[in-house]
């Protein structure tokens, strides 16, 4: 959006690339409260003060917000977190003690972060990364691969997108058991037990929040108790897992293959031991990010503006 009045700014998105930038002034309404757009995704927190001014509402993608930072930031009431994961990049608790709401965005992605993850597990099936980067190295690399029809596919968490998982899954021929924390009904699927799913998962995929309760939630115990020559997919958050040991697993065979989109460090850091195990596919948390799950998300946020401004007059 174009903000003509500087002095009437409520709301600034502090780190908005060009494809969001755009997808945002696509969707401006006539009437909406102005809003800045900060057209720097790699804005450091330090800044956050300054970009945001006296703005009420931050618009945030994935820029960290400390508390103390906010603290510097006299007029800012409200955070609208592009996505679900706000945890990650910010104490909402603490954030609340300063009179900040922090508002998250669902569904937005839901069939997009969906499509990503089966496209993991069945990369993850047949070793297409690891071919692919023999080929590109001038190697005649065949690698014999596994047949998912009539495999089993474990949900651990069962919100929107592992619901979209479960359709896709179904009419790929797998059979579908899932958990979740409470109890959920869905066609087709077997819904059971946590230890049930880890062990007779062939495929598991996790779909849980991320939150001081489910950190590390897949330990090196629920590790242990899954299926050997399991398949691993996370599209959810890295700090769910272990990552010691899951890469121990991933060593000696007891994870087949993981197809990790998201990691305990992010950006991954050059070097890291995930990026020169074989038995890994990896992508770049970029499993929201199709035009149309983007236009969703932008849209949702542009519609917390909206509440927030109409609840303030």
């Amino acid at each position: 959006m174009v903000v003509k009045d500087e002095r009437t700014v409520r709301a600034v998105f502090v780190d908005a690339d060009d494809t969001l930038a755009a997808i945002a002034e696509t969707l401006e309404r006539e009437g909406d409260p102005p809003v800045a757009i900060n057209r720097d995704p790699d804005v450091i927190p330090e800044a956050l003060p300054a970009v945001l001014g006296d703005a009420e509402i931050a618009i945030i993608d994935h820029t960290p917000l400390p508390t103390r930072l906010a603290a510097k930031c006299p007029g800012l009431a409200h955070v609208v977190f592009l996505g679900t994961g706000a945890r990650s990049y910010m104490n909402p608790e603490e954030l609340a003690g300063l009179g900040i709401t922090v508002h998250i965005i669902k569904g937005y992605g839901d069939t997009a972060v969906a499509e990503c993850a089966i496209a993991l597990m069945w990369a993850s099936a047949r070793g297409l990364s690891r071919m692919d980067r023999g080929m590109r190295a001038g190697q005649w690399l065949g690698v014999e691969g596994v047949q998912l029809t009539g495999k089993t596919l474990g949900l651990v968490g069962f919100g929107g997108i592992a619901a979209e998982v479960a359709r896709l899954a179904l009419g790929s021929g797998l059979k579908v058991v899932a958990w979740n924390r409470s109890p959920r009904v869905y066609p087709g699927v077997e819904f059971a037990a946590l230890d049930e799913v880890l062990a007779c998962g062939d495929v598991v995929s996790l779909h849980l929040l991320l939150t001081e309760e489910t950190r590390g939630f897949l330990s090196r115990q629920r590790i242990a108790a899954m299926k050997p020559g399991v398949i691993l997919v996370n599209t959810a958050r890295g700090g769910l897992v272990d990552e010691e040991a899951m890469i121990e697993a991933l060593r000696s065979g007891h994870i087949r293959h993981a197809g990790l989109d998201v990691f305990a460090n992010e950006p991954l850091p050059a070097g890291h031991i995930l990026t020169t195990l074989d038995n890994v596919t990896l992508s770049a948390h970029s499993a929201f990010r199709t035009p149309e799950a983007s236009k969703n998300l932008i849209g949702a946020a542009l519609d917390h503006c909206r509440r927030i401004t109409a609840m303030g007059r």
